[in-house]
């Protein structure tokens, strides 16, 4: 199997364009038409990951971190990141990541997390906006059908759980061919009326230069009139943290308790108790006190994330419960994620879950 069949059906369910802009998403190390013989799934690549590679003979790493955040201007295994680089490179095993983006969309890291815990009537805390535009153009009706097809077909007219999503309404356009051109319909020279229908969807910003490619294909005209128009609506699938229900509310040292034995926390560092049952959870996989204030106006009872710095617990002014249950212990489920992601759709494929606990933290 080539890389490229594996990113590409990672990059279809976390798209790159989804990752924060600090992030370093994507294929660290490698060739995308390097033939793979097998997959080792991992939270974070470290030397000692490297070498379960070499030995599970795996030629390719899927990461949730990225190694690379910033450019190396230096291979001389100083540190740890180059020598994991030298060493993936040596051995010609290729390293990919998928961090943020995976983070970002509705059944991602923040999903599982969700899952693990048992809520039900799950939502995006912190939709992302300016990431949805909508296309409009015009064409004969006869061929309206088969122009929405093709915008479909790249992912155009998605809303939420909802495909082939359009607006529709017929009107008649007039043009007048100059002498150079080619109408498809009408005569050089001549205004022409034609009886069009005007076509309205959304999609999502990252497929435009596809989607323009479809139109311009199927429309049988010879210059396609369309509008792409930006939009500042949220969108629902896609964006930081998640927010759920338990199915019945519990005690607040109870939910703690269910957490720290779900999760496999050490420890939890959390806030006072307010003497309330809890319901609503809040949840953020990795350092997610950016999210404090969304999780307050959300309603939730706990805000289940990793990172808190000490000031930070204050801000939660008995709102809500933080609960921080550590930075590896948020996200290990990454790996059974991952694992299903590529299981599902490469059924025969070799992938292997890796042993090693990357966790840098130890508790005594």
């Amino acid at each position: 199997m080539k890389l490229k069949e594996i990113t590409s059906h990672i990059e279809s369910i976390a798209p790159l364009a989804y990752q924060e802009s600090y992030d370093n998403a994507g294929l660290i190390c490698g060739n995308q038409d390097m033939d793979i013989t097998g997959a080792l799934i991992c939270l974070d690549s470290t030397e000692a990951v490297i070498d379960e590679a070499i030995a599970n003979k795996c030629n390719l790493i899927i990461a949730h971190h990225p190694i690379v955040f910033s450019g190396l201007k230096k291979f001389n295994g100083k540190n740890y990141v180059e020598r994991v680089i030298i060493k993936a490179i040596q051995n010609n095993i290729a390293i990919y990541a998928a961090h943020t983006n995976l983070d970002n969309v509705f059944n991602g890291v923040n999903a599982k997390i969700a899952e693990k815990l048992g809520l039900i009537n799950c939502s995006i805390l912190a939709p992302q906006n300016n990431t949805i535009k909508k296309l409009v153009t015009y064409c004969p009706d006869v061929n309206a059908p088969a122009i929405r097809e093709a915008l479909f077909a790249v992912g155009g007219g998605c809303i939420g759980n909802y495909e082939e999503c359009s607006f529709n309404a017929n009107g008649y356009g007039t043009f007048k061919a100059g002498s150079n051109a080619n109408p498809h319909v009408g005569e050089i020279g001549k205004q022409h009326q034609e009886k069009e229908t005007r076509i309205e969807l959304i999609y999502p910003s990252y497929i435009e230069s596809k989607l323009l490619k479809a139109l311009f294909v199927a429309h049988p005209y010879e210059e396609v009139a369309y509008d792409v128009v930006e939009l500042s609506n949220k969108n629902m699938q896609v964006g930081a943290g998640m927010i759920g229900e338990l199915a019945t509310e519990m005690d607040e040292k109870d939910f703690l308790n269910h957490l720290k034995k779900t999760m496999k926390a050490e420890g939890i560092r959390y806030t006072a108790l307010r003497g309330k049952k809890v319901k609503k959870i809040a949840v953020c996989g990795g350092s997610g006190s950016f999210l404090l204030g969304n999780a307050k106006s959300s309603g939730a009872d706990v805000f289940v994330t990793a990172d808190f710095k000490y000031h930070q617990f204050f801000d939660a002014e008995n709102q809500l419960i933080i609960a921080d249950i550590g930075h590896y212990e948020s996200e290990q489920y990454t790996m059974e994620l991952f694992y299903e992601i590529l299981s599902r759709k490469f059924t025969t494929f070799a992938l292997h879950l890796s042993k090693i606990n990357t966790n840098p933290i130890n508790y005594l």
